[in-house]
């Protein structure tokens, strides 16, 4: 069974039993970024996460083994997203990449923001105006070193 196969499975799993990420990530306890992240084949799960995971899905060994490899990180099928919503995240990068990249220089120094030692908190913002989604992403500061 191959990552890809395990994640069919877990989402075709997860509408079955009706469940949210939130409740999955909260069986796990962990925020239903990450989790969604891992179950989408991005992180990989410890064998009691694993576990919890397979036992609520219903999932086979097999892939409940799968979700505990380390993965090859990267989801997206093409170079330019095709997705609507991923694409406007691309379209994010085009247009304000060089002003977070400017941003983060002017108040950090040289260096990037990890997505290793990174949080993300993903909210409904109501609005009158039409509700907003409201993205907040930390990522520790790695300066690049001299040698």
């Amino acid at each position: 069974m191959t990552r890809n196969e395990v994640t069919e499975l877990i989402i075709i799993h997860k509408q079955r039993k009706q469940m949210t990420w939130p409740q999955l990530a909260e069986a796990i306890d962990r925020s239903k970024e990450w989790t969604t992240a891992a179950l989408l084949g991005q992180m990989t799960l410890s064998p009691e996460q694993a576990a919890i995971i397979g036992d609520l899905l219903d999932l086979p060994g097999e892939a409940v083994q799968q979700l505990q490899v380390v993965p090859l990180k990267g989801s997206l099928p093409t170079a330019v997203p095709t997705d609507p919503l991923i694409y406007r995240f691309y379209e994010l990068v085009n247009v304000y990449g060089t002003t977070f990249k400017e941003l983060i220089h002017e108040e950090f120094g040289d260096g990037i923001m990890s997505a290793i030692d990174f949080k993300m908190d993903l909210q409904r913002e109501p609005d009158p105006n039409g509700d907003r989604v409201n993205i907040v992403m930390s990522g520790k500061f790695l300066p690049y070193k001299s040698y």
